[in-house]
């Protein structure tokens, strides 16, 4: 069996693309998708015809069209996913509104409204957001509602604290970046897995959340290479690119599960934050401090990048 097939059977792979082809070849059963993504998507040919009509049907809206269009957008490209898989998507909300709890619920819900008119199962729906508190607020909302939450830019402790008491589906932390910081910071072209401090925060959350019994699940994301990747064997769940599943699939090594339920681990006594307390351990924590701004910011410019091609596609 290939690393890819081992791994399979321990935890749940997701794909982290919007390319359609893509996600038919490699058979995940979650995907995920972005505006950068849906910015890749719509290059295809085949999906001109689509652009088109979104295009045509939000005229009228003057201002207020383009980012209609993106939420259109958005939604048929989470349809298309999820004809190509047996899970869910995620749909990200935009993320200008990382900081406001009340737009974001109701953007969730706008989205929500759309995939029932499309006779889409809310249960196939992830709403993505920021891991801000305003975020984390949002989603315990939506929660409540049964509306399903993916929180990202998971980079704290704190923050997975939060998502947890919070009772979110699911949260995001990315191991890449993290790495990528702790590059810099100890000016390394090269850490040992061992030592990668993304591949560290995702095993200390998922022992947490195993250990108080939360039922919100834990899915690596951002690799940059397959040893994070294995290192990670057993989460709850991975997102991982197209490129590293071909490159899961070629490898012959075999494949340990690193993380159960069971395993054994150091006792970590729960904690509960206050939007003060959460706040303070932001302050105490730099890679958070660094790492949320410049992820929302990259979301929020990605965006940018969709609405400007869409611009010159109006002239």
């Amino acid at each position: 069996m290939s690393a890819l097939s081992q791994l399979q059977t321990m935890t749940t792979i997701v794909a982290d693309t919007g390319d359609l082809s893509a996600i038919a070849r490699l058979k995940p059963v979650d995907a995920t998708t972005n505006p950068s993504l849906i910015t890749k998507a719509l290059t295809h040919p085949d999906k001109q015809a689509m652009l088109a009509d979104s295009l045509n049907r939000y005229s009228s809206y003057g201002i207020n069209m383009i980012d209609r269009v993106i939420d259109d957008l958005t939604i048929q490209v989470g349809c298309d996913i999820l004809k190509l898989i047996n899970g869910r998507v995620s749909t990200e909300v935009d993320a200008r509104l990382s900081y406001d709890t009340e737009a974001t619920i109701a953007k969730a819900h706008e989205f929500m409204d759309a995939y029932e008119r499309a006779g889409v199962d809310k249960d196939r729906i992830l709403i993505k957001i920021a891991a801000t508190w305003q975020g984390i607020k949002a989603a315990e909302q939506l929660e409540k509602e049964g509306i399903h939450c993916n929180l990202t830019l998971i980079f704290g402790q704190h923050q997975a604290i939060a998502c947890a008491e919070a009772g979110v589906t699911l949260i995001s932390p990315f191991v890449g970046r993290i790495l990528d910081w702790q590059k810099r910071e100890e000016n390394r072209q090269i850490i040992p897995v061992d030592e990668d401090m993304g591949v560290q925060s995702v095993k200390r959350t998922y022992q947490y959340y195993k250990q108080h019994n939360y039922h919100t699940q834990v899915m690596g994301a951002s690799f940059r290479s397959v040893d994070q990747i294995l290192a990670l064997a057993g989460c709850d769940l991975l997102t991982i690119s197209p490129e590293l599943l071909d490159e899961l699939s070629a490898l012959d090594t075999v494949v340990n599960q690193v993380l159960s339920a069971d395993m054994a681990s150091e006792t970590m006594s729960k904690v509960s934050l206050t939007v003060d307390q959460f706040n303070a351990e932001y302050e105490k924590d730099s890679i958070t401090q660094t790492l949320l701004p410049k992820g929302i910011e990259g979301f929020i410019a990605a965006r940018e990048e969709l609405a400007k091609a869409l611009k010159l596609l109006v002239k």
